[in-house]
């Protein structure tokens, strides 16, 4: 459809998708998306609009404000922010984008993740994987093709992913995001050995205090808890899998003895092995 907003080129294009309950339920979807050019002085303030926004700027450039700050955008820069909060954009010089409003089961996550990273405004360094999705999403509208909502929810999760795999190097959130990462793998390559958090701490480079606090803000854990969590997974996989006595499962799976190893299992399942093995079978 073409836009007949104030201070709106008639030449710019938008599309309004309403989706199954089936999608609501179970993907990412788009709401509304589009390509516009705003003339000078065009200015929009909203109390909320139920969606997350996405905007790629082409041309021009606008002021943000959101969450009581001002932003300055300006061509080849992502705007990335939450609807259902107060917002408000403003342009003296115009400024055309690409722009999708979406929403969907796991959008707020992955905003939340998003921007902790990247902020509300920001650049990568190739921007071509988001556009070219991005364009994805519009040409199903505007070619008038079927609508496959879970291709349209691919589209999405490739777009945020880009997002969430970007960090600007030599970032502090970069370098603590890698660090967790390589912690993860440690872990799990070695969790039936004797892993302790000040080894791991070491390996990280960092002091203790510091390791665990910036893993727990990476990963949603502590070190510890992570650990025990990835031994008690094993744990359950050979309990239903095998017919190794609990013991064998005890140490095979790096807990000290088989008293410790009862203790956490039931803390976390509610049961003891012997009761999880036999519920499973």
């Amino acid at each position: 459809m073409k836009s007949c907003e104030d201070l709106v080129a008639p030449v710019s294009d938008y599309f309004i998708y309403s989706p199954s309950r089936m999608a609501q339920e179970t993907f990412l979807y788009p709401l509304q998306c589009g390509l516009f050019s705003y003339l000078p002085g065009y200015s929009l303030t909203r109390e909320s609009f139920d969606s997350f926004l996405l905007m790629y700027i082409q041309k021009g450039e606008l002021e943000l404000s959101f969450e009581g700050r001002t932003f300055h955008a300006s061509a080849g820069q992502f705007i990335l922010i939450d609807c259902y909060k107060r917002h408000a954009y403003s342009t003296r010089t115009g400024w055309e984008c690409l722009w999708c409003h979406f929403d969907g089961v796991t959008a707020r996550s992955y905003y939340k993740n998003i921007v902790s990273r990247l902020g509300n405004v920001f650049s990568l360094t190739d921007s071509f994987p988001v556009l070219n999705r991005m364009t994805d999403i519009l040409k199903v509208f505007y070619n008038g093709s079927v609508v496959r909502e879970p291709l349209l929810s691919r589209y999405l999760t490739d777009i945020l992913t880009e997002f969430l795999l970007f960090s600007p190097e030599g970032t502090a959130s970069r370098s603590y995001a890698d660090m967790a990462e390589r912690t993860i793998t440690y872990i799990n390559e070695h969790f039936a050995r004797n892993v302790s958090i000040p080894q791991l701490a070491e390996q990280a480079g960092l002091s203790q205090y510091h390791f665990i606090r910036t893993f727990k803000k990476e990963t949603g854990f502590t070190p510890h808890e992570y650990l025990v969590n990835t031994r008690l997974a094993t744990a359950r996989y050979l309990l239903k899998n095998t017919r190794l006595p609990v013991k064998d499962i005890c140490f095979n799976t790096g807990f000290s003895c088989e008293s410790v190893f009862c203790s956490a299992f039931k803390k976390r399942q509610g049961m003891t092995p012997a009761q999880y093995r036999a519920l499973e079978q």
